[in-house]
Formats: structure tokens, C-alpha cells, sequence
């Protein structure tokens, strides 16, 4: 049950290609965490696109848009969900769903920078009611929690 913030170049990710990041983000993230493959526990896989505006975006304090295509992706997930293996894979996984969606006549270097955020247990809330992992585990159909969720 991630909750994913990417931040993009404005106009780097057109039509077409914004549908094909944002599936791809929602599958990579599916993936990561292991939520079961059913459509109500995938809803739960939120992103949300941010472009950012020329100039707002800088590497040493200089504007590379012009020849690298920076993304940002912080993704926050509740604490305990993720192990080593899994962080690692939401890394990899991550940066290809960028990789794939980059629109075919975009000849500008992609660089990722992917920030995966543990949130601690009992400090997640959803419609007004924390959330713990036991729930989360329900909710989002973790394959590898499920005794966690059994035991609500």
C-alpha cells in the first residue's frame, strides 16, 4: 500500500507515456511489496505525478534538463513490509518502470534517484483511523503477512 510521489521535467512524460509510467510504477510497486493480484488491493497503490518547471529543477546548482532527464521517486510504504532483497528490487524495479515509459525520441541521459521511506507503525493514517501493519496487510493482500492479517 505505497504511497508513490514521482517528480518529473515538465513535458518529459507526454500522453502516452505518463499512462505507461504511472502502470508501470503501479506494477513495479505491486511487485516490491508482493500485494496480491486483485484490482481492490492494487487500488491502494497510489502515485501521484509532479512535473516540475524549467529551471526548478537543478544538479549542482545548474539546469541539466537540457541533457539528462532527471526522476525523483519517494515512496513511502508501512514499516515492516519491505526486507533487503525487496528494497533492493523496488530499486531496480522502480528505475525500469522510468526506462520503459521514456517516450522514444527523448535521447537525454535518465538519471533516478529512488527514496524508499519506512513508515513507523501506528503513524500511517487512512480516513481519519491510524492504520497498522496487521491492517495494511489485510488491506493490500501482502502475500508474505498474511499471518499478520489473520490475526485481526
Amino acid at each position: 500500500m505505497p504511497n508513490v510521489l514521482l517528480k518529473i521535467p515538465k513535458g518529459s512524460f507526454p500522453g502516452e507515456a505518463r499512462s505507461t509510467l504511472v502502470r508501470r510504477i503501479n506494477a513495479a510497486a505491486a511487485l516490491a511489496e508482493r500485494i496480491a493480484d486483485d484490482p481492490k488491493k492494487r487500488f491502494l497503490c497510489w502515485v501521484v505525478v509532479e512535473e516540475v518547471e524549467p529551471g526548478g529543477w537543478t544538479c549542482g546548482s545548474v539546469d541539466v534538463t537540457s541533457q539528462m532527464l532527471p526522476c525523483m521517486a519517494m515512496v513511502y510504504v508501512p514499516a515492516g513490509v519491505l526486507d533487503a532483497v525487496s528494497r533492493a528490487s523496488y530499486v531496480e524495479l522502480m528505475h525500469g518502470a522510468f526506462t520503459q515509459a521514456l517516450p522514444v525520441d527523448d535521447k537525454r541521459q535518465l538519471v533516478t534517484s529512488i527514496v524508499l521511506h519506512d513508515v513507523a507503525d501506528g503513524a500511517w493514517g487512512a480516513n481519519g483511523v491510524i492504520w497498522s501493519l496487521p491492517l495494511f496487510a489485510k488491506a493490500a493482500g501482502y502475500e508474505h503477512l498474511q499471518h499478520l492479517a489473520a490475526a485481526i
